[in-house]
Formats: C-alpha cells, structure tokens, sequence
C-alpha cells in the first residue's frame, strides 16, 4: 500500500471513526460497529471494505460472525511520510533554536 491509498481510505471522517473504534477493540463485529453509530450496517460494511483494501484492517469469520481488528503494520507507509517531512521540521526548529540564541545574545 502507498501512503496516498492509506490517506484516502482515512479521508473520510466516518470511515476514520470506524478505524478508530476498531484499533481501540482487540476485535470487533460489524454488529458491534454498527450499534450506537448512526450508520447502517451496510455503510460500515463498505467502510470496512475500504480500511482492509487500503490494508489497515483484518478480519476472521467465526461461525455466522466476522471479527475485525487493526493492522498496525498497514500504516507503516503513513508513518514513513511522516518521518520524511518530520526531517525537514527538525531541522527548522534546529534552526530557529540558533536564531532564537542569536536573538538573545
């Protein structure tokens, strides 16, 4: 998965709180998403379709059930965008620190 597939799939505020409630669960049912959501299950299915194509969700049948729980390892390219323009804000801030020193000289 790319970081552009994964920041798609979280684009969307109600498929983000879905991802959300999933990660704070070990595993979850659709049911249990479902409830107290105000959406309808097949909206979260869909939502749920969405998160496991862009690889940030897994899921385990279980008799008349399906279990989801988070791919912790599916935001590894999020993470790594992150830390190539977190590079860059160190160094900002390593800079404006300096000037920040000068400044008080």
């Amino acid at each position: 998965m790319t970081a552009n597939e994964i920041f798609r799939a979280l684009a969307d505020p109600t498929r983000r709180a879905v991802f959300e409630r999933i990660a704070k669960s070990r595993e979850i049912t659709v049911a249990e998403l479902t409830r107290h959501s105000g959406v309808t299950q097949g909206a979260v299915s869909q939502h749920l379709k969405s998160l496991r194509q862009a690889g940030l969700i897994a899921q385990r049948p279980e008799g008349r059930n399906v279990y989801y729980r988070a791919r912790p390892q599916g935001l590894e390219p999020l993470v790594e965008w992150m830390n190539h323009y977190g590079a860059f804000w160190r160094d900002r801030f390593a800079n404006l620190r300096s000037l920040l020193k000068e400044i008080d000289r």
